[in-house]
């Protein structure tokens, strides 16, 4: 059972700071990629940022030069540094991840963190 575990959510002031945490845990034999994605009130959810195996990433056009993923392979989490925070970027972020098990290769999610920027 692979499981993805969020955390570093919480509220900050407009142009402040926050890094979010997300841990694969279980069975696999990969992780192809790992991101997060963001779903504001009435809004659909959208891609954030994403780091494939490779090192290579994709950001939004909206957090670009803002945000910052990384990932630690060893400890099979990727991390989320959002900086100049706005408004706008209030959302629960969703941990998702692509991972190569035994038997299948398949799309993950966490539970999502709440992130509220607000002065």
């Amino acid at each position: 059972q692979v499981q993805l575990v969020e955390s570093g959510g919480g509220s900050v002031q407009p142009g402040g700071s926050l890094r979010l945490s997300c841990a694969a845990s279980g069975k696999f034999f990969s992780i192809d990629a790992m991101g997060w994605y963001r779903q504001a009130p009435g809004k659909e959810r959208e891609l954030v940022a994403r780091i494939i195996k490779d090192g290579s990433t994709n950001y939004a056009d909206s957090v670009k030069d803002r945000f910052t993923i990384s990932r630690d392979n060893a400890k099979n989490t990727a991390y989320l540094q959002m900086s100049s925070l706005k408004p706008e970027d209030t959302a629960v972020y969703f941990c998702w991840s692509h991972i190569t098990t035994e038997t299948s290769t398949d799309n993950y999610w966490g539970e999502g963190t709440q992130v509220t920027v607000s002065s």
